[in-house]
C-alpha cells in the first residue's frame, strides 16, 4: 500500500541541534575527579518552547537516582525545559546523598532558566558508587548555559561530552513530511558496555519539533524501544543508568493526533528509525569488539520463544568467543537455542551462515564449511535459524567476546 507520507533518515550528523527549537551547550568540568579540563563530561539540551516527555529506562532493581528523578518528573506530566546529563560518574549506588544531588542538579538549573524543578530532567553516566562533585557540576551548568547553541559545532560537542568508554559520537536525523508539510526529529546517544536489554548501559536523547500527546508519545516510544534498544546485546550486564528520553516541542507547528493516522504512522516510523540507528552504532561501537552479529530466529510458536532463543545465543560466552576466533562452531550455536529450553525440536531445525546453509532439519551440510569459515571472518554476518514451529519471528543484535575486552574491564 501506497505511504502517503516520506520519510528520510540521514547518520552522523549533527544532531538535535537541527531540530527547531532546541539548543545544546556542554562543559569538560572534570566530573572525573582528574584534574582534566579538556574532556567534555557534561551536557545541556534546552527547548525554546516548554516540551512533552516520555522516557524508558533501566528494569534493575538497582536504579541510580537519576533514573528514580526523572521517573517521578516525567510521570508527574510536567512539559520539559531542560535534560543535563554528565558523564564519569552514576550517580548509582550513592544513597540519600545521591537522590539529594539530583535534586539538586535540577534546582540549580531550574533557577537559571526560570522554570520549575520538575522540568527539568537529569541523566548520568559513569562510575558507580562514587558521590557526584556538586561545584564542578554547577560550574559545568553554567559553562553549558553560556555556551548554549543551535549550531553544529556546539550540538557534537553535547554529543561527546556524554561518551564514556565510547569511541566515537552517535546521531541521527529524520526527517517527515506529510501533506506537504516537515517535521523533524533527531537523536544521540552513548554507550559501548554493559549493554544488554531491558536496556542497555546507554543514554539516548531524541528531539523532535512536532506537538503530540504525552500518552501517544509515550506508547510511540515503547514500541520503538521495544524493537531497537531492547533487542541489543554485547556483554550481557544490565545497567542502573540506562534512559531513553524523547522530547517534543511543537516549533515546527506540526500537530500529531490520533485523529491523523497518516501524521501518526510517519512518527512512529520516524522514531523507530531513530532508535534503530542508535542502536545499531552501540554495539558497532562495542567495548574492544571485532563482530557485529544479527541472529535471526524465525518459526518460531511465538514471539517468546524467537527472542529467548535469540538471547540465549546471543549472550553464550562459548559463542561470542568463537565469533571472535572466526570459528563456524554451529554446535555451540544450536546447544545455546536448545538450553533457551523453549521446546525447540532439533529435528525440524533449520540454520544458515548469512545465505549459507548449516543444518537442514538439524543435519549438518559439511561441504560447505568453507563458506561458513569465510562468513565468520567478516565483521558483519548473520546468524539465521528457522525453529518450523510457527510464524512467530524475531531479531537481536550481538557482538562477539574479545582478549581486548576482558583486559579492558578487568579492573576500573
Amino acid at each position: 500500500m501506497d505511504k502517503n507520507y516520506s520519510v528520510s533518515t540521514v547518520e552522523d550528523v549533527a544532531g538535535l541541534c537541527m531540530v527547531k527549537g532546541f539548543k545544546l551547550g556542554a562543559a569538560a568540568c572534570d566530573i572525573r575527579n582528574k584534574d582534566d579540563y579538556n574532556r567534555l563530561d557534561l551536557a545541556m539540551i534546552v527547548s525554546d518552547l516548554p516540551a512533552t516527555a516520555a522516557g524508558a529506562f533501566t528494569t534493575n532493581d538497582v536504579k541510580a537516582a537519576p533514573v528514580v528523578l526523572d521517573m517521578r518528573h516525567i510521570d508527574a506530566k510536567r512539559k520539559i525545559k531542560a535534560i543535563i546529563a554528565n558523564s564519569g560518574n552514576a550517580n548509582a549506588c550513592t544513597g540519600e546523598r545521591g537522590f539529594k544531588d539530583a535534586l539538586d542538579t535540577c534546582a540549580y538549573a531550574a533557577e537559571k532558566l526560570g522554570v520549575e524543578s520538575s522540568q527539568i530532567l537529569v541523566c548520568s553516566t559513569g562510575r558507580i558508587g562514587e558521590f557526584l562533585p556538586m561545584e564542578k557540576l554547577k560550574r559545568g551548568i553554567d559553562a553549558s548555559l553560556a555556551s548554549l547553541s543551535s549550531d553544529d559545532r556546539e550540538s557534537m560537542n553535547a554529543a561527546n561530552a556524554i561518551l564514556t568508554s565510547d569511541t566515537r559520537s552517535k546521531t541521527v536525523k529524520v526527517e517527515v513530511t506529510v501533506g506537504g508539510k516537515t517535521f523533524t526529529l533527531a537523536g544521540m546517544a552513548k554507550g559501548a558496555g554493559m549493554i544488554e536489554p531491558n536496556m542497555a548501559t546507554m543514554l539516548a536523547f531524541i528531539a523532535c519539533d512536532a506537538s503530540i500527546s504525552q500518552s501517544l508519545l509515550k506508547e510511540s516510544l515503547r514500541l520503538a524501544v521495544s524493537r531497537t534498544f531492547n533487542r541489543i546485546t554485547i556483554d550481557g550486564d544490565m545497567s542502573t543508568n540506562d534512559t531513553v528520553l524523547c522530547l517534543c516541542n511543537g516549533a515546527s507547528g506540526f500537530e500529531i493526533s490520533e485523529g491523523d493516522a497518516d501524521a501518526l504512522e510517519a512518527f512512529k516510523e520516524a522514531l523507530l528509525s531513530v532508535c534503530r540507528v542508535l542502536a545499531r552504532k552501540i554495539v558497532s561501537d562495542g567495548e574492544k569488539i571485532t563482530k557485529v552479529v544479527e541472529i535471526n530466529v524465525r518459526g518460531a510458536r511465538d514471539i517468546e520463544q524467537a527472542e529467548k532463543i535469540c538471547r540465549s545465543i546471543g549472550n553464550s560466552l562459548l559463542v561470542k568467543s568463537s565469533w571472535f576466533g572466526c570459528d563456524p562452531n554451529w554446535g555451540r550455536i544450536a546447544d545455546s537455542a536448545g538450553y533457551a529450553r523453549t521446546g525447540l525440536v532439533l529435528e525440524k531445525l533449520d540454520l544458515d551462515y548469512d545465505s549459507v546453509p548449516v543444518l537442514r532439519g538439524g543435519q549438518p551440510l559439511s561441504e560447505n564449511k568453507a563458506k561458513w569459515r569465510e562468513i565468520v571472518a567478516r565483521k558483519t554476518f548473520s546468524i539465521n535459524l528457522n525453529l518450523n514451529l510457527g510464524d512467530a519471528r524475531e531479531t537481536i543484535l550481538a557482538a562477539d567476546l574479545t582478549e581486548g575486552y576482558v583486559n579492558f574491564n578487568k579492573g576500573e
